[in-house]
């Protein structure tokens, strides 16, 4: 539900530790605390409504020590719904930079760096473990007063019953039954202390949670949006801005429209906007000013999934998820069927690697693809664009990280897969867009070269200068 923004602004950690560790807090006290916490509060009430109908002095003098016990109960639950935040607070931090630091290992291992972060996440479980420390150091007065109210409640009994036997005032059962009633009184309220430790933790978690699903949609969808018909694939672009951050626009003035069919390559120094645009065209993120249309409607007017079906998008990092091979190029589709799923293999080269796996197209796949190449990578993630059949392709520096001869394969797949079809390619390598119909030159998120390959050349700016760069002579 949330936009690609929030996930940007949230490590991964942090959110597991929300919806796993936080809800399995919340279901403790649902699943025992709330069964166990009705039963005891009916027992405390009988128990209470018995010795009242007996004796309501003794009742009154067995009730003396609630005050101070709901005192104590009130500094208790001050100190530890605090501890309770910090605690689960420490743990999203900790989760967060453990996921982090194994998602990074091949970094930590080549520079040498696993001393430096074993004593970072050390620093942080130390923070965890004293601030439960701490829980326990609550727990171990609280608990110990409740005992020390019910004996002073029993010796209270004791003292008021014994007089009043000498005056004659109540049989002596009656405190051997007060003295039974205060034991039974306080069982309850025992349980009641150990839920109530359970329900602190549950509270912090489940501050958590709410304040996770209280966050609301930074993309608004429109009353009555609109879902596609087949489209044209005409893109337009109006003087588009956009931000990230509140008065660092990344993209300035950006105007340019893309014919259907026609094949447009975005290139330009890093961070000069381009995986912007798309990112805005994909409406992960909404534009500041300006528009975006799509056969002459406006972004923000569709329905955002039926939008982002119509785009194929083919990544410089492919994420490939665990499973087998035909489930990553069909994400388990079950439109796309095995023949289609084998021809768009088939047809961008990648069917041959593919069949030399053990099991071809059912070869398990280890998380993030890291039995595989980054140019075998690459290939599934064009034939999965292929078998999606999007009347819009996006490629964002889809062959940087390939080698020659995988390069030329996925050179030749982009003929067929570029055909009948708009297109938008971004790009380092300059020689692998020299076939497409128009280039954008992108400088500090502004427009400023546009036209043909050859067109750029002979103008001599900022193009030129980048295709000098890359292949002029070493001296």
């Amino acid at each position: 539900r949330q936009d690609l923004a929030f996930f940007d602004k949230n490590p991964v950690g942090r959110l597991m530790t929300r919806v796993i560790n936080d809800i399995e807090t919340l279901n403790e006290l649902f699943g025992s605390g709330v069964v166990a916490l009705l039963g005891d509060l009916l027992t405390l009430l009988g128990v209470a409504a018995a010795m009242l109908a007996l004796d309501w002095r003794l009742a009154l003098i067995s009730f003396a020590t609630f005050p101070f016990m709901l005192r104590a109960t009130a500094a208790y639950r001050r100190r530890a719904r605090d501890n309770y935040r910090d605690s689960r607070r420490i743990l999203a931090r900790m989760n967060a930079y453990l996921q982090e630091s194994i998602s990074g290992m091949a970094t930590v291992q080549a520079f040498g760096q696993e001393v430096r972060h074993f004593k970072k996440f050390q620093e942080i479980n130390t923070q965890h473990r004293d601030v439960l420390l701490k829980s326990i150091q609550y727990n171990a007065v609280f608990f110990p007063s409740i005992e020390l109210f019910s004996a002073i409640s029993v010796g209270l009994v004791l003292w008021a019953g014994g007089g009043m036997i000498l005056d004659g005032r109540v049989l002596p059962g009656v405190v051997v039954a007060f003295v039974q009633y205060v034991h039974r009184l306080f069982a309850p309220i025992r349980d009641l202390a150990e839920k109530y430790n359970i329900l602190q933790a549950a509270m912090a978690s489940s501050e958590r949670v709410f304040k996770l699903l209280d966050v609301q949609e930074s993309l608004v969808e429109p009353a009555l949006p609109t879902h596609p018909v087949p489209l044209r694939g005409e893109i337009e672009f109006r003087d588009v801005w956009l931000s990230y951050t509140a008065g660092e626009p990344i993209l300035k003035e950006i105007s340019f429209r893309v014919a259907p069919g026609e094949k447009v390559a975005l290139v330009g120094a890093t961070g000069a906007g381009k995986t912007s645009i798309i990112s805005a065209l994909c409406r992960f993120y909404d534009v500041e000013r300006g528009s975006i249309r799509i056969d002459g409607i406006d972004v923000r007017e569709w329905d955002k999934r039926s939008l982002r079906r119509q785009m194929g998008l083919v990544l410089q990092d492919v994420f490939l998820f665990s499973g087998d091979i035909a489930r990553n190029i069909s994400l388990g589709d079950a439109a796309i069927s095995g023949e289609r799923i084998a021809e768009a293999a088939q047809r961008v080269h990648a069917h041959d690697f593919i069949e030399r796996l053990p099991g071809g197209f059912q070869a398990v796949v280890e998380e993030r693809g890291s039995t595989l190449s980054q140019g075998e990578r690459q290939l599934l993630s064009f034939a999965r664009a292929l078998a999606f059949d999007r009347p819009i392709l996006i490629l964002d520096e889809a062959t940087s990280s390939v080698d020659t001869a995988t390069e030329l394969l996925i050179q030749d797949a982009l003929k067929t897969l570029l055909l009948g079809r708009t297109a938008l390619i971004i790009a380092h390598r300059l020689s692998t867009i020299q076939f497409v119909d128009r280039i954008i030159v992108l400088h500090k998120g502004r427009i400023r070269e546009e036209g043909t390959h050859q067109e750029l050349l002979a103008y001599g700016g900022l193009y030129s200068r980048l295709y000098e760069l890359q292949y002029q002579p070493l001296a």
